[in-house]
């Protein structure tokens, strides 16, 4: 018959992010500094820093400069710095200038790559 009522004081409970989680990085967005998550990032923008992740897709018209590290990278725009992945993607629009360390490399024909490429064991 009667209930206990939420206390309207106190702030909803949130979810926390899982790591299946996605955030996008508009283009016009440019943000220098570091990008620390769990989940993916798609940067369709700017990025000048360390970037960590559990992965990374650069857009056709996206930028990425620094360090990288995630489980998964795709690049369909311009990266350039060092990469530590799991498995890297180079689409036929790629314009890549970095050293890299990689368990699973695909390059699509049209790619551009200069750097060393460095294979660890999966």
């Amino acid at each position: 018959m009667f209930s206990k009522t939420a206390d309207p004081t106190t702030a909803p409970n949130q979810p926390a992010p899982t790591s299946d989680s996605r955030s996008t990085l508009a283009a016009g967005l440019k943000i220098i500094g570091d990008l620390v998550t769990t989940g993916a990032v798609d940067v369709q923008g700017e990025v000048e820093g360390m970037v960590a992740a559990g992965s990374l897709q650069v857009g056709t018209n996206g930028r990425v400069s620094g360090h990288i590290a995630a489980n998964a990278v795709e690049v369909k725009g311009t990266l350039s710095g060092t990469v530590e992945c799991h498995s890297l993607t180079l689409r036929a629009t790629a314009v890549v200038t970095a050293d890299v360390t990689y368990a699973l490399l695909v390059i699509e024909n049209g790619a551009q790559i200069e750097g060393r490429m460095v294979k660890i064991k999966a």
